[in-house]
């Protein structure tokens, strides 16, 4: 796998990530106020860290006159107990801006993903999008409510150290400046390497998720094959490679842990001793030593932690970037909360004129070449042909899924692309040779075709699907689970709540993509059965591979590399010598 490219904090990729930033607006008074108590806490964090060196110079005798004992102790417990009160206001604050705000990204996520056009999903992968969909989301909420609010506050104690340090103990200054910034120098060139492995080995983790999403969705087929040793070859292929990347970012993290332990501290020690030498000559109180040891010790654990957030924060800003990518990307229609859209009920006439169509991801395969067909409302009409002559792609071409390169798709006289897409669609009703149901119950499955439909509604659906039957012999009836998928439930059983989803929708186009070819013979025919109700009256477009099926079709058009070759009845068809209807007729029908 190629090393990614190194990720740093630019002005421009910063702008573009302050784009999330967008979704805390609306409890910006929430952050502000976890902000103002943010920055007291730091500044009174730094005021208790005074008082150890006032307790030295009390037992030294050399404190304030009448600075005692009891009276810094009470005054600890004051400032702890305020401390306190501003960390919990802070947490909480924070935690309703990066809870709130993430939920409506969250949200706006989701509904762009599931209005973005289907060249989309073809060009990513489903582990992918979900990796999006948590990993990157909840690094950004990470950094929103705690990794940002730590940065600053390290930044915060990093500058009000060394401000009291220069104001105090102006003696050690100039010792800090020449050691301190050196140390620091190096570290930042360490965390830039480290970041850099940690990086790889993120994506390379995904890649593992990649695999794993993609078994798991084929998992029938990887058992099919008795394939299970090679995807878990694949998959540890995969993981040793990020184990690999991640060892050589543990290695670099240990010498950088080395480093600190050697170098901070070694630095640290060194300002001690000379700090102790001005004691010795009594230009500096002993109290004054002490604050001095505790403040370069904020500074060195600001300045680690810091690097630390720092780094967190750039892997957010990438997060950041991969989250806009899709927010960015042209939706196929706009969710409206007020409702759906005005709507619209169609007659069914579809009329295809010289279509021709490339699909995005590979457009120097034209799969359409100039497909022209008039159905009128209420006729049956069969596509056939061989695999891959462009039957299925006039059916996605008809939802909309893609738009032609040329020629026009016109719905009872008019552009089909004019019309409101929400609206067109609920006209139209699709049930596909392989149907996937939602892991839900039964009811749920069938109810997806109009979500408002009555219980009576969706039994009688059911009856005339043919489907009554076997849902009513359940323990649950309509309450069964199906399982992901609809695992739970035999091919046929599927198709026959496909098509109750179809009847309740009641639209006005139906389009049946071989719908029973993968059906055994009692199977098929229960299911025809309820094919045969549900196109009553509606404009059916039928792609099937057994003739058998569509003899009574109005018309049948016989796809051949992207043309139409034939069409006609199937009497007519039957009778064309040499003509590829008729072979395929004798082939199944003995004709």
């Amino acid at each position: 796998m190629d090393t990614p490219p190194r990720l740093r904090l630019s002005k421009e990729s910063l702008r573009r990530a302050l784009k999330i930033f967008s979704y805390v607006l609306p409890y910006k008074w929430a952050f502000i106020g976890g902000m103002i108590f943010l920055v007291l806490g730091s500044l009174l964090f730094l005021g208790i860290m005074s008082l150890p060196g006032q307790i030295l110079n009390v037992i030294s005798g050399q404190a304030p006159a009448g600075l005692t004992l009891n009276r810094i102790f009470l005054l600890l417990l004051v400032l702890l107990a305020v401390q306190s009160l501003f960390s919990y206001l802070r947490v909480q604050l924070f935690a309703v801006v990066s809870e709130r705000s993430l939920a409506r990204l969250r949200r706006d996520l989701y509904e762009k993903l599931i209005t973005l056009r289907i060249p989309f999903f073809e060009e990513h992968r489903v582990g992918e999008i979900t990796s999006r969909m948590t990993n990157d989301v909840t690094q950004v909420q990470g950094v929103v409510s705690v990794t940002l609010a730590e940065f600053i506050r390290q930044i915060i104690m990093l500058l009000g150290a060394v401000a009291l340090i220069i104001m105090r103990l102006k003696g050690l200054v100039l010792i800090m400046f020449a050691t301190v910034p050196v140390v620091v120098l190096l570290a930042l060139f360490f965390g830039r390497y480290i970041r850099k492995l940690m990086k790889a080995r993120q994506d390379q983790l995904a890649q593992t998720n990649v695999i794993v999403e993609e078994t798991m969705q084929s998992i029938q087929s990887v058992k099919a094959y008795t394939n299970e040793g090679f995807e878990l070859n694949r998959y540890v292929a995969q993981l040793d490679v990020a184990v690999h990347t991640a060892l050589r970012a543990a290695h670099a993290r240990g010498l950088f842990a080395a480093f600190i332990i050697f170098a901070m501290f070694g630095a640290l020690f060194f300002i001690i001793w000379r700090a102790a030498l001005l004691v010795m000559n009594g230009t500096l109180l002993p109290g004054h030593l002490l604050d001095f040891a505790v403040y370069a010790s904020i500074i060195g654990g600001a300045i680690a932690s810091a690097a630390s957030f720092y780094t967190e924060i750039v892997s957010a800003v990438g997060a950041t970037e991969r989250i806009l990518e899709i927010l960015e990307q042209p939706s196929e229609m706009e969710l409206e909360q007020t409702g759906a859209a005005e709507p619209v009920r169609l007659a069914g006439h579809v009329q295809l004129k010289e279509v021709y169509f490339s699909y995005p991801t590979r457009k120097d395969v034209q799969v359409l070449k100039g497909i022209s067909m008039d159905i009128k409302p209420g006729q049956r009409v069969a596509l056939v042909g061989p695999s891959g002559a462009g039957k299925s792609t006039i059916v996605q071409l008809l939802l909309q899924f893609y738009q032609p390169d040329s020629g026009q798709i016109l719905i009872d006289g008019k552009p089909a692309a004019d019309y409101d897409l929400r609206a067109y669609r609920s006209n139209i009703a699709i049930v596909p040779q392989e149907v996937l149901l939602f892991g839900g119950t039964i009811r749920d499955n069938i109810r997806y075709g109009r979500p408002d439909a009555t219980e009576a509604e969706i039994i009688d659906a059911a009856r005339q699907a043919n489907a009554w039957e076997f849902i009513s012999a359940f323990p649950d009836g309509l309450d069964t689970i199906v399982g992901e998928r609809g695992v739970k439930l035999s091919g046929g059983q599927r198709q026959r709540v496909a098509i109750a989803r179809a009847i309740l929708k009641d639209p006005a186009i139906l389009l049946l993509d071989e719908a029973t070819s993968s059906l055994d013979a009692e199977s098929e025919r229960m299911v025809q059965d309820a094919l045969d109700v549900l196109m009553q009256g509606r404009t059916s477009l039928i792609i099937a591979h057994r003739l058998s099926t569509i003899r009574e079709a109005d018309c049948i058009y016989v796809i051949e590399h992207g043309r139409i070759a034939e069409q006609g009845s199937h009497h007519e068809l039957s009778v064309i010598e040499g003509g590829l209807y008729n072979s395929l007729a004798r082939l199944q029908l003995g004709v």
